[in-house]
């Protein structure tokens, strides 16, 4: 429902209506519809975990990286809906995040973290990089991204694929690496390796 008609349509009548069940199905399995909305945002983050884990690590940290990245704009584009409620763009039946729930979205946040500090061991960052910084500085960039895609703005002509490659090879430039290295990389890490 959340997928085929957006946030709006979510509601206790309109879902029992749809899999055939009383209103008191919602209230006797998730407590709320809130309750229901947050276990919604949880299987979100479990199906983009399970994309996460599949990059992987290789000999290049800097694929890696970009392949995380690529993974977190594949899921936004595939699950608009879903990430939107799993990152507060879209506000569900009263619900509210809690710092919980930001805890969730935060755990996601480790994989390109520790990308990011493999990539100052292995000498492509700079050596003094913040990884905690750093990550949550491509975490803006990447739900920019993804969030202005979604809305349908014109990104100066250039396709959003266009955008986070470039983006992507000024972030692993300013953070130290070599931009012809960077560049060789993010384009393979953005292929799939």
């Amino acid at each position: 429902m959340l997928a085929e008609e957006g946030p709006a349509a979510l509601s206790a009548r309109r879902l029992v209506k749809a899999v055939g069940a009383s209103t008191m199905a919602v209230y006797t399995h998730f407590g709320s519809m809130p309750a229901l909305v947050r276990e919604l945002m949880r299987e979100g983050f479990d199906r983009f975990q399970s994309r996460v884990e599949e990059v992987g690590q290789g000999s290049d940290p800097v694929v890696e990286l970009a392949g995380l990245c690529r993974v977190y704009q594949e899921f936004a584009r595939a699950e608009p809906d879903v990430y939107a409620v799993m990152f507060g763009g879209s506000v569900l039946a009263g619900f509210q995040l809690t710092d919980e729930d930001r805890q969730m979205g935060a755990r996601v946040l480790r994989y390109p973290r520790d990308a990011i500090r493999r990539c100052i061991a292995a000498g492509r960052f700079r050596a003094d990089a913040d990884a905690d910084l750093l990550v949550r500085q491509l975490f803006v960039q990447m739900h920019g991204l993804a969030q202005l895609a979604h809305a349908g703005y014109i990104l100066g002509g250039y396709s959003p694929d266009e955008v986070l490659a470039g983006g992507l090879r000024g972030f692993a430039t300013a953070a130290g690496d070599d931009p012809d290295a960077a560049a060789r990389s993010i384009a393979s890490g953005l292929r799939g390796r």
